[in-house]
């Protein structure tokens, strides 16, 4: 397709999960303990329901300040929304914005089962089943185009290890799907994860972090109530900042090398300077404190992991000035309320400061290489 001349990848486009999809995909077992997703045909979001909890916990679709970008992309979006988000239409979407190739994340899987702790494992693992057999026939609209991301269960390591073989084996998944939050206060570099971590590097596969704000456990922001904006501005960056030191200064890319993570939707003005800080704390501490890794925090990420950026990231130039644009992947971030869509790729190739060589490499190459995609 190329835009303007430029291929485009989307590392974590979302998917709107259709009302009965865990009344068609969920085992007979568990059925009688299926989420339950209540909207009006055609919106976004509406109200989750799951383990007597509603999500999220803070007002989603509430007015927001800036009428004209969510109206915008309201009016280019109802045609998808008129044909219930459909694979047909996401592909849609996709000639609208110009992108070649997606990677499939979603939108009520944000939160359920893994926005909240003690879900039954057998439960928690049979609605990723659900959702993950779901996406798979959503994206046989065009399997060149759109590629599953997995989404594995957090309450048990070795269903999430099952389920990861499953999907990259039988559904062709190219990633799977956690929530960087600490799911039933397991850190991600504890050994509880390390059979994961090791099947991942086997499979090829990375894993990929997207936040949730609005669940049920602490995260961060939770202490701001019912106020989206402080919530909101605090769940997905500080989570991720959280969710890279376990990894790195834990050791695991020290322990499974070839393992690949991306930390998506909480843009990358912040690596810089979390990479330093860790820089710097390693030199006082990491003869005590980190004492199996080898190389400083910084050069684990260089070789290790990928951040996401998206069209309204105008200080974009500052991170790439910094740290350089080799591990920098793009977004759209459709069909959330808060996308540019249909003109975030259009915006992003506008940015006077990003070179044209970098945003070859944001838009296509980055993410090529993370989700190893030729």
């Amino acid at each position: 397709m190329a835009k303007n001349g430029f291929s485009v990848m989307d590392s974590d486009m979302h998917i709107v999960e259709p009302n009965d999809l865990f009344e068609r995909y969920l085992e007979a077992p568990y059925r009688d303990q299926a989420p339950k997703i209540t909207r009006v045909r055609g919106q976004r979001v509406g109200v989750f329901l799951f383990e007597g909890h509603a999500f999220p916990t803070v007002d989603i679709e509430h007015p927001v300040r800036n009428v004209g970008m969510a109206s915008r992309a309201d009016a280019a979006s109802r045609p998808m929304r008129e044909k219930g988000y459909s694979g047909e239409s996401q592909l849609e979407a996709m000639d609208m914005e110009g992108i070649d190739i997606a990677i499939m994340f979603p939108t009520v899987a944000l939160y359920i089962p893994n926005g909240m702790d003690d879900v039954d494992p057998g439960l928690s693992a049979a609605v990723c089943r659900a959702y993950n057999n779901w996406l798979y026939d959503f994206c046989q609209a065009d399997p060149a185009r759109m590629k599953v991301a997995a989404m594995l269960p957090q309450h048990d390591g070795y269903e999430a290890v099952k389920e990861a073989e499953r999907a990259v084996k039988e559904l062709g998944a190219v990633g799977v799907y956690m929530r960087p939050n600490f799911v039933n206060g397991r850190t991600l570099h504890s050994g509880y994860w390390h059979p994961l971590w090791s099947t991942l590097q086997e499979l090829d596969v990375p894993v990929g972090f997207h936040e949730g704000t609005g669940s049920v456990y602490f995260q961060d922001g939770s202490e701001f109530g019912d106020n989206r904006l402080m919530r909101h501005a605090a769940s997905h960056p500080i989570g991720m900042m959280k969710a890279v030191m376990s990894m790195v200064c834990g050791g695991v890319f020290e322990l499974f090398p070839r393992l690949r993570a991306a930390y998506l939707e909480a843009n990358a003005g912040w690596v810089p300077f979390w990479l330093a800080r860790m820089d710097r704390d390693y030199e006082l501490y990491g003869e005590w404190d980190a004492r199996v890794l080898t190389r400083k925090p910084s050069d684990y990420f260089r070789t290790n992991c990928y951040v996401g950026t998206e069209a309204d990231e105008s200080e974009l130039k500052y991170t790439i000035d910094a740290f350089g644009d080799a591990n920098i992947v793009f977004s759209t971030d459709y069909p959330h309320h808060d996308s540019e869509f249909p003109y975030a790729t259009d915006e992003f190739l506008k940015m006077p400061d990003v070179t044209s060589d970098s945003k070859k490499r944001i838009l296509w190459d980055n993410c090529s290489r993370l989700y190893n995609i030729g």
